[in-house]
């Protein structure tokens, strides 16, 4: 009785350890193709004379707004995620800091999806090439 207990615990945490690691490739390949887009943002949005612009991130609350180092374009009205010049992609939401409100916040970037917002409470999930096409056909006129 044991020796099958002992044996269905370890077929179970084979199929969990296969699972996660299909969902962890899967998710590697999402962001390759996400990143392929925002590579091909940043050109075309040189190329039509875009101008990056020095980002800001709001805290968690909502109370307060920093400026980042980080130079880039807004990719929804609200502000909350960008692309930078490097191509990376920010989730423009920081923890509330001190050293922030004089020093400025620090950005890491994100690990890009296809559908941006998906599994997100707020607003209207969104695929991320029809998000950057709509922000390239804005223009300047951006919010």
């Amino acid at each position: 009785m044991r020796d099958e207990q002992a044996d269905w615990r370890e077929q179970q945490r084979r199929a969990v350890a296969g699972r996660a690691a299909a969902l962890e490739a899967e998710r590697a390949a999402e962001a390759r193709r996400a990143a392929a887009l925002l590579d091909d943002f940043v050109r075309r949005a040189t190329e039509r004379g875009l101008e990056p612009h020095t980002l800001t991130a709001r805290t968690l609350d909502g109370r307060s707004t920093y400026k980042t180092t980080v130079r880039g374009w807004y990719l929804k009205s609200d502000r909350s995620v960008a692309v930078g010049e490097d191509g990376e992609y920010y989730i423009l939401t920081v923890p509330p800091s001190l050293r922030a409100r004089f020093a400025g916040a620090d950005l890491s970037p994100s690990m890009p999806r296809m559908i941006v917002g998906a599994g997100g409470g707020d607003g209207e999930p969104m695929p991320l090439g029809q998000l950057l096409d709509r922000r390239l056909e804005a223009g300047a006129r951006w919010p």
